[in-house]
């Protein structure tokens, strides 16, 4: 990813919309009932440490680490959470085998330098027996844009291709879903305005009214959600396994 990527996250994943929607549709994903407290979860592609620096805030009942290929990411990373946070590729991940309870990864099998079926096999490797992988992947190969270009990501996904994937590596039973379902025409307009001759990413600071709007939609998602209602499309996919 553009080191100026990593820079922009850093500012604006503790504030910004779109990371507080991501991380409060990851933490619903790994709510207490599926994870007890006490249990071991790892951010695998970490990042600046947004998610888990709200992971710290939100579950403090669990044991914490994360794992991050950029090392300028990694110190920021641990700077921001108080967590270990390692330096290393999700293709040889330098943890023991069923190390964990829970691995949590979001848009990290959709980067350049990022093989997604081995990344996949060490997630399982890694995970204890009955352990759960929770992912987030941007969805649709035909809306490759600017910021995809910008944030390094060369691959987009459907449902039915992340469930295949899981289960070829030996995850089951997998779920698969789309969510930023309400606004995704506003972010099909957006992309196709663009195209793929945008300056920058979409990762930015917007006025306040249009964050508060944005991120008011995505939280009648999560409610829609909970009750069992949720659209077939969306602008992510999520997934939720277990280690077979």
């Amino acid at each position: 990813m553009e080191r100026s990527e990593y820079l922009r996250m850093a500012a604006q994943e503790g504030s910004m919309w779109w990371y507080r929607a991501l991380h409060a549709r990851l933490l619903d994903l790994c709510a207490p009932d599926r994870l007890a407290a006490g249990r071991t979860l790892l951010d695998a592609g970490c990042g600046t440490g947004g998610l888990l620096a709200r992971l710290v805030a939100q579950r403090p009942d669990l044991v914490l680490a994360g794992l991050e290929y950029d090392g300028e990411a990694a110190a920021i990373a641990r700077s921001k959470t108080g967590r270990p946070v390692t330096a290393g590729s999700v293709h040889a991940m330098p943890f023991a085998d069923a190390q964990f309870d829970a691995i949590v990864s979001a848009d990290v099998l959709c980067h350049a330098g990022v093989d997604p079926g081995l990344a996949l096999a060490e997630f399982h490797r890694c995970l204890r027996p009955g352990g759960l992988l929770v992912l987030n992947l941007p969805a649709y190969h035909w809306m490759a844009s600017a910021h995809d270009a910008h944030v390094g990501n060369v691959r987009r996904f459907t449902a039915g291709e992340c469930r295949r994937l899981a289960a070829a590596a030996g995850f089951g039973p997998v779920e698969t879903g789309y969510w930023n379902s309400l606004l995704f025409p506003l972010m099909l307009l957006h992309r196709l305005a663009a195209g793929r001759s945008d300056a920058h990413s979409d990762v930015r600071a917007f006025p306040a009214w249009q964050d508060r709007l944005f991120f008011t939609a995505t939280a009648v998602e999560r409610r829609l959600a909970r009750t069992g209602l949720a659209l077939p499309f969306g602008g992510s996919v999520w997934v939720r396994a277990r280690k077979a």
